[in-house]
């Protein structure tokens, strides 16, 4: 055999010999860890339908609520310190923001999910005919403190 072909063999040999250790060391299963004593129970879940995001900070609260409010009942304007994630487990809601010098009305319903920025001044109204249920995330609190901060009307959505 000239120099060439041995070097083709050897090449050959390691090539198969290197795909046979891979597919030898994939085929031994994972060693995941099973779950003990452990569960996990679905409180909510919504389609996310607003253009937001929320900035996360280390050292401070994450808090979560269920909020309940009946039929022509309002949250009052508020904004929250470190913004909110929304999920409409039950009802609907309208959403009146005072965004500048006007009013911009949202209405979301079960299912659904949204994002209110800590700048975000809003008022949430009940415009149904049931108790709406909504579950909040408020990332960004000061530890020990409240996830919401009330606000004066601030006089851009007449009448609410």
């Amino acid at each position: 055999m000239n120099m060439l072909t041995k070097r083709v063999m050897r090449l050959a040999v390691m090539t198969v010999g290197l795909v046979g250790l891979f597919v030898a060391v994939n085929a031994v299963p994972g060693a995941a860890t099973p779950p003990a004593g452990f569960t996990s129970q679905l409180l909510g879940r919504g389609t996310y339908v607003s253009h937001g995001s929320l900035p996360l900070g280390q050292g401070l609260d994450i808090v979560v609520s269920q909020i309940t409010v009946v039929p022509g009942g309002s949250s009052g304007w508020h904004s929250h310190p470190g913004g909110a994630i929304v999920i409409v487990q039950q009802g609907e809601l309208t959403i009146y923001a005072s965004v500048g010098n006007h009013c911009d009305i949202t209405k979301y319903t079960h299912g659904q999910s949204f994002v209110e920025r800590p700048s975000d001044v809003v008022d949430a109204v009940n415009t149904g005919s049931t108790n709406f249920i909504l579950f909040v995330t408020f990332p960004g609190v000061p530890v020990g403190g409240s996830s919401r901060i009330d606000q004066l009307n601030p006089g851009t959505c007449p009448g609410v």
